[in-house]
């Protein structure tokens, strides 16, 4: 594909490289599940546009310049070869549309995020890896296939302010001011449903932690990514996409 680093800024250049990587990075965990979930981010600038994956494209597959430049209706805001889904639109979107903050937002149908979305008690705070999405965690119930523009309304209202949503028998979502952040966020909302679904499969009575810690965890958060959030790792996992030679920034 030919790059498209010529025709766009250098601010949504970087932006249209970080996204890219965050597909392959999706890919390369094993997080994908075909071409059926998306990754968005907001170009910089006045316009209300944001950037998403070609629909049919694999995420490993994903460089900067395939990346599809979208408005808030929908329609091409760049000439593109490819097509967006619209269910992917419509979550994005609305998501884009009423948090000027989540300048990236990442839902993905992981199996054990759709499994942890299945259950009636949600997240349950067992590790320290769930304790940073329970400081701020929405749910939204199921409504099908999200084809339906009136579920953008339901779902911006569950969400509020928070950068954590399980979507019931659905996945999970993230958002963040950056990607990289918005990726750390899925990293440990997925790893936090990992351990939730090996705790419960051993059959023991499951310890909690107190509430206390919990409401304690964000100001830990900080000082253990000394305030740089999903940058501090972000570089490192550049270095893994250059090591197997990912197309992310092409």
């Amino acid at each position: 594909m030919a790059s498209v680093r010529d025709q766009v800024s250098s601010a949504e250049w970087e932006t249209r490289v970080n996204l890219a990587a965050a597909y392959n990075l999706v890919a390369m965990y094993g997080w994908d599940d075909l071409i059926f979930t998306h990754i968005s981010a907001r170009v910089p600038g006045p316009e209300a546009h944001f950037l998403i994956n070609p629909y049919g494209m694999m995420f490993d597959e994903v460089s900067a310049s395939s990346l599809v430049k979208v408005d808030l209706l929908g329609n091409k805001a760049m000439s593109s070869d490819y097509d967006i889904n619209p269910a992917g639109f419509i979550i994005h979107s609305a998501v884009h549309e009423a948090r000027s903050d989540a300048h990236c937002v990442m839902h993905l149908h992981t199996k054990e995020g759709v499994a942890v979305s299945a259950q009636a008690q949600g997240l349950l705070p067992i590790s320290q890896q769930s304790l940073f999405p329970l400081s701020g965690l929405s749910y939204h119930a199921y409504e099908g296939v999200a084809l339906n523009p009136e579920e953008k309304v339901r779902l911006v209202a569950d969400l509020g302010t928070t950068d954590f949503m399980i979507l019931r028998n659905h996945g999970l979502l993230t958002c963040a001011e950056n990607i990289a952040d918005a990726f750390l966020n899925m990293f440990i909302l997925q790893r936090a449903c990992e351990v939730q679904l090996l705790a419960q499969s051993g059959g023991a009575e499951l310890i909690p932690i107190s509430q206390p810690i919990v409401d304690g965890i964000k100001q830990a958060a900080k000082q253990v990514t000394r305030n740089a959030g999903g940058k501090l790792a972000w570089p490192g996992l550049l270095r893994k996409l250059e090591r197997i030679g990912a197309p992310y920034a092409n």
